[in-house]
């Protein structure tokens, strides 16, 4: 059978870096309070000329080079993005003109932030469909364009960055112990939209609007959330949390993270956490933390992995892929 296997990955950030500690410039905080409760220690900012479509290029870039690939290769660009350049045309469509890609085809997915899993789950879907051979899978944001910064409850949390993943079709046996894409389990429910949303938009305001959340109540559902999603993958799979190499969640919240692991019965060693470096980037969290465990060993080929992510409508979801 025909599987999504990665064949590369990489990532790109701002270059400004703003530490905990240039935060209590900003607002009525302090590195204590929000190391206690999020985990985070730093985020990046994009600058001037710095935007989605420059950090989602320059991520695309580097998994090209990690693959060994050109945009000749290419047959379609999925970007996970809740924060575009324009309203239209998508920016996925930007970057395929930066890369210098003129053949295929490119769109953007909006899941907030279970983006990422979202579009690995559809350029899986392209794959096996025959519709693509190799598609490269974006996550990319500049969240600090949305933010309240007199809003101390989410001002603290949010970060700018891009990462990408390569995936192109190969053969399996129809085994857990084939590479690729093994399952995947998606989930929404608008009835939560007011609980995580920005309040404004095209349609309803005229506006681009500010991030909204209520922590508390995306807390009480978060970690109950993810697990469902997980436990649906391994029950497809007939695998468990023992079979695991590594769980690469969204980086949102170090506390939802500690708690879904626990709860699932995952040990800290096997969770990959970059929430500290990065803050929460929405659909380039997951990429961001895939092309860190990668770069530096800790993900190798043969691993079994996990991707899970909650974000706002809410959606959530979960991949399970042998690396």
């Amino acid at each position: 059978m025909i599987r999504s296997v990665v064949r590369g990955f990489g990532a790109a950030l701002p270059k400004r870096v703003m530490t905990n500690r240039e935060m209590e410039t900003v607002v009525d905080t302090s590195d204590d309070w929000i190391v206690q409760r999020t985990g985070i220690r730093q985020r990046y900012i994009a600058g001037d000329g710095e935007t989605t479509a420059s950090l989602g290029e320059a991520a695309a870039r580097a998994a090209l080079d990690n693959a060994g690939l050109t945009v000749a290769d290419i047959d379609l660009i999925i970007l996970a993005t809740s924060t575009p350049d324009n309203t239209f045309p998508a920016t996925a469509v930007n970057i395929q003109n930066r890369l210098g890609m003129h053949h295929g085809f490119a769109f953007d997915l909006q899941a907030v932030c279970s983006g990422f899993v979202y579009a690995v789950t559809t350029a899986d879907a392209y794959i096996r469909g025959g519709l693509a051979k190799r598609v490269l899978v974006i996550g990319a944001e500049t969240f600090s364009r949305i933010l309240d910064w007199n809003d101390r409850t989410t001002c603290v949390l949010f970060g700018d960055g891009a990462g990408a993943l390569i995936l192109e079709a190969g053969e399996g046996e129809g085994t857990v112990a084939d590479r690729g894409v093994l399952t995947a389990s998606l989930r929404s429910d608008g009835a939560h939209k007011d609980k995580l949303f920005v309040d404004g938009g095209p349609s309803s305001t005229g506006s681009v609007g500010k991030l909204r959340m209520e922590g508390r109540e995306v807390f009480k559902y978060a970690v109950g959330m993810i697990t469902d999603v997980i436990v649906a993958a391994f029950e497809a799979t007939g695998t468990t949390a023992d079979d695991l190499d590594w769980l690469v969640p969204h980086q949102a919240n170090r506390r939802i993270i500690d708690g879904s692991a626990k709860k699932l019965g995952i040990p800290p060693e096997k969770v990959v956490i970059t929430v500290d470096l990065h803050g929460n980037t929405s659909a380039a969290s997951i990429p961001l933390a895939l092309a860190t465990a990668a770069g530096d060993g800790r993900i190798k080929k043969g691993d079994l992995v996990m991707l899970e992510a909650m974000g706002g409508g809410f959606t959530w979801g979960a991949v399970l892929l042998r690396w």
